[in-house]
């Protein structure tokens, strides 16, 4: 029986794209910490310390004739790797663990942060960058900035009775500005009791539980955890969140793109694989005490079984493992032929006790700006060490209020946005597919998520990791963010996340950019072994730029 706390978390404003999850802490624990971060953080300290669109169909207008900045016409350079920022310096104001922290760089926080500095706006900066590589849904806004409402007048026709459509700005109706003193004043760490209730609420209805998810108080106890294993590809912020806070390993359980035999798919999960990974890890002498689980995935899109998630959770019983699911995207299934279920809506589950569920507002809701998530585990033990976490990451009052209210308008969820959304993103799903298709681009075909994962590797020179982030920066320099698929420790090189859930204009504008690029990227591959017949500086590149740029 689940009678676990729930705890509200806010999370960390994004030190890379806010295309990861928004994860949270387990119960209700208002913090800005991510989810995986404050778990990791009170799985890993001892136990005597405290741890400080719309999207219309597919237009067929021809895109904008231009596109900024190409890249390097030199046959060997279009591939060739740019130098990014150096790496700063030691700085004696700093100790060991702050230096390390201050030099840490990754590939998405440097495609995120050139992004902002030079946005695509249609009328002020129309060769801007275009992001289609940080997982957010920006196809709703208009129905988060409106929330619709139906109510009955006197007059007029039809015996005297009219509908009339109430259109209010959502976030400014006032059941959405109530301000009590109580909302600015220290508040629960783990969040306000209204907000963790009405949270149960709505996890126990979406997520199908067999019975009603509780708040409850809870009580302390924290274990040390050397090492958590975590199927690649995997949101790659997570590094972030697990290295730089805590600094407990990442045990990678790789993960093939090639199927191994009859019922596999590519990059298939599965409990042998996840054992062959415990029997390595134990081997070179780690302690491993968890394992991380994304349902529905970020960034292959897969939505897993019941009878796969209770295979990963028997496993991770059988070896005492806490399992971290991360539910973050579980009402991002578009198509209508798949159904997701929750953990939380198991008769039983495997062990409970060592079972934390994540979710979030920012990917369903498309809120990634609110930075607030919940944990729901049975633990109170867990629950309660995340409390003294939570001082340091609340979530504002107001902020909690909004959300409560906003949770508890199930008219409005159910009737405009869910049904909306999910229109919406068919819609762009398909017009993404179909311009991977027309350039005979493989990717997986999944019914869940912003993204599509696909196989950019016909385009790479030579099969490495050099290659691949070389054609991850030509698309920045060619003004597109995407995600290539080392930021999320992809074994094998090539992949790239794609996010679709844009608007009709930035998905067209940023598709043509990127698809012109690949054309290059081809021909440059297909004339490089007749370089030797022509002398420099040709490049057949040179070709090409005037027909798509």
């Amino acid at each position: 029986m689940f009678t676990g706390a729930l705890a509200a978390v806010r999370q960390t404003a994004p030190t890379a794209p806010p295309f990861a999850p928004t994860f949270s802490t387990d119960s209700t624990v208002p913090s800005a910490t991510s989810g995986h971060t404050a778990i990791l953080n009170a799985l890993s300290a001892p136990a005597t310390s405290s741890v400080p669109f719309g999207c219309p169909a597919p237009t067929t207008e021809p895109p904008p004739p231009s596109i900024p900045a190409h890249c390097p016409t030199k046959p060997e350079s279009i591939l060739a790797t740019l130098s990014g920022a150096e790496t700063p310096g030691h700085s004696v104001y700093l100790s060991r663990r702050g230096n390390s922290i201050r030099q840490h760089q990754g590939i998405l926080q440097e495609g995120y942060t050139q992004y902002h500095a030079d946005k695509y706006q249609h009328t002020d900066n129309p060769n801007g960058i275009i992001n289609m590589g940080t997982s957010e849904n920006k196809l709703c806004y208009d129905l988060l900035h409106k929330r619709v409402r139906e109510g009955e007048e006197t007059g007029g026709n039809r015996g005297g009775r009219v509908l009339v459509m109430c259109l209010l700005e959502n976030m400014t109706q006032p059941d959405m500005l109530h301000i009590d003193p109580a909302l600015l004043q220290y508040p629960d760490w783990k969040g306000h009791r209204f907000l963790r209730e009405e949270v149960s609420r709505f996890l126990s209805h979406y997520c199908g539980s067999p019975r009603p998810l509780r708040v409850y108080p809870d009580n302390v106890s924290v274990c040390v955890l050397d090492a958590i294993l975590i199927p690649t590809p995997f949101y790659g912020v997570i590094t972030e969140d697990v290295h730089l806070y805590s600094g407990v390993r990442l045990f990678h359980v790789h993960l093939d793109c090639e199927p191994s035999g009859s019922g596999s798919r590519p990059f298939h999960l599965t409990v042998d694989k996840l054992e062959e990974a415990m029997r390595k890890a134990i081997s070179e002498g780690l302690n491993v005490r968890a394992v991380v689980l994304v349902n529905p995935h970020n960034p292959l899109a897969d939505v897993y079984s019941p009878q796969e998630m209770t295979g990963f959770l028997e496993f991770a019983k059988r070896h005492k493992l806490h399992a971290i699911v991360d539910e973050v995207y579980m009402l991002t299934v578009f198509e209508d032929t798949v159904t997701f279920h929750s953990v939380l809506s198991m008769d039983s589950l495997p062990d409970p006790q060592r079972t934390h569920v994540m979710w979030g507002m920012s990917k369903d809701f498309a809120m990634a700006g609110m930075r607030v998530g919940t944990v729901y585990s049975d633990n109170r033990d867990l629950v309660e060490a995340l409390d003294k976490l939570g001082m340091f990451h609340g979530v504002p009052g107001p902020i909690q209020h909004q959300m409560a209210i906003l949770l508890q308008d199930k008219d409005w969820i159910n009737g405009k946005f869910l049904p909306e959304n999910r229109l919406r993103m068919q819609a762009a799903h398909r017009y993404m597919t179909g311009e991977l298709q027309s350039l005979g681009v493989p990717y997986l075909h999944r019914p869940a998520g912003f993204y599509i994962w696909a196989d950019l590797r016909k385009y790479l020179y030579e099969p490495s990791f050099v290659e691949e982030l070389s054609l991850w920066r030509c698309f920045l320099r060619h003004k597109v963010v995407l995600s290539c698929g080392q930021a999320f420790h992809c074994s094998t090189p090539g992949w790239f996340r794609i996010v679709f859930t844009d608007r009709q204009q930035h998905l067209t504008l940023g598709t043509f950019r990127c698809f012109s690029l690949l054309m290059i990227a081809g021909e440059e591959n297909r004339c490089r072994e007749m370089l030797i017949f022509f002398p420099p500086p040709f490049s057949p590149s040179s070709l090409f730029y005037p027909v798509f740029l």
